[in-house]
């Protein structure tokens, strides 16, 4: 069991190091990069899981409102933890709900549970973010509109391959195999851009940032234990789920604090260390759920 935990958590944490070492040298400026993974690399990626022919969307609905409560209920039981210690509610409760579904949750759940898991892996990361960029920056701004969510390539591509995959449409080998080596690119370049955020912190607020470590995942774990004595899922979505509510906080937590101004400096603590800590969190809650 402990080699299969190395086995599944290496290479992610690896490649997250790789990026850490090479931005403490070269300090690279992956806005770029980051945002072609936003337009291109990812929305491919969602776009080849969903329309390919393996994909069965009635397979995965429960578990899409599952991770949709888990996400929610993490947010409602954070709420009165923030105000018991103190803290600005639209600083520390975000983070407690929207979690790295992206940089650690797709590659996690291929290692953990095989290259199967990629779909499951990819509903819930689709529904995570349509929470995230709808309610999650609704807590920051009031002013959200509609249309920008169809300026938003992630959610297009999602809405593209659930209609193929609804109307039975094939795309060609020709047209299907570029798609997919694009798709292939995301997820090795998220741990690598994780890695390299990671040489830009200040360990100044380290104390909310320890906090949201500890209470993400205890939060996450307790709000998916409950969920699924409501909603009866298949053993395997049963831990996939759970393994969802034991991430940590996600960066683009970071990039709407600094957008709207909403203490992105305490945000980038909780992100950070949540993400450290997570190298010890994650091993022992996969001992914990790995058949």
């Amino acid at each position: 069991m402990i080699f299969r935990i190395v086995t599944i958590v290496f290479p992610v944490f690896a490649i997250v190091a790789v990026g850490y070492l090479y931005g403490r040298r070269k300090q690279p400026e992956m806005t770029i990069l980051n945002q072609l993974n936003m337009d291109i690399f990812m929305p491919a990626l969602i776009f080849f899981v969903l329309a390919r022919r393996e994909f069965a969307p009635e397979q995965y609905l429960a578990l899409a409102l599952a991770g949709i409560m888990v996400v929610i209920g993490s947010g409602l039981v954070s709420y009165p933890i923030a105000r018991l210690l103190d803290f600005d509610w639209r600083t520390f409760v975000p983070p407690m709900m929207f979690t790295n579904y992206g940089n650690l949750g797709l590659p996690l759940f291929v290692l953990a549970f095989g290259d199967s898991a990629l779909s499951a892996a990819v509903v819930l990361f689709i529904a995570g973010n349509m929470l995230h960029f709808t309610l999650g920056r609704y807590l920051l701004d009031h002013t959200l509109h509609p249309i920008e969510l169809l300026r938003t390539p992630i959610l297009v591509a999602a809405m593209l391959g659930l209609l193929f995959t609804s109307m039975q449409w094939h795309l060609p080998k020709a047209i299907e195999f570029p798609i997919e080596m694009l798709g292939q690119v995301a997820i090795p370049l998220l741990l690598f851009s994780l890695g390299v955020r990671l040489t830009k912190f200040d360990w100044h607020d380290w104390k909310i940032g320890l906090t949201g470590a500890l209470v993400c995942p205890a939060v996450g774990l307790a709000t998916a234990w409950s969920v699924t004595a409501i909603i009866e899922l298949p053993e395997l979505q049963v831990r996939q789920l759970l393994l969802f509510g034991a991430l940590p906080p996600a960066v683009l937590n970071f990039l709407f604090a600094e957008q709207f101004v909403q203490e992105p400096r305490k945000v980038a603590s909780i992100v950070v260390i949540g993400t450290l800590s997570s190298i010890v969190i994650i091993p022992v809650i996969l001992a914990v759920i790995l058949p």
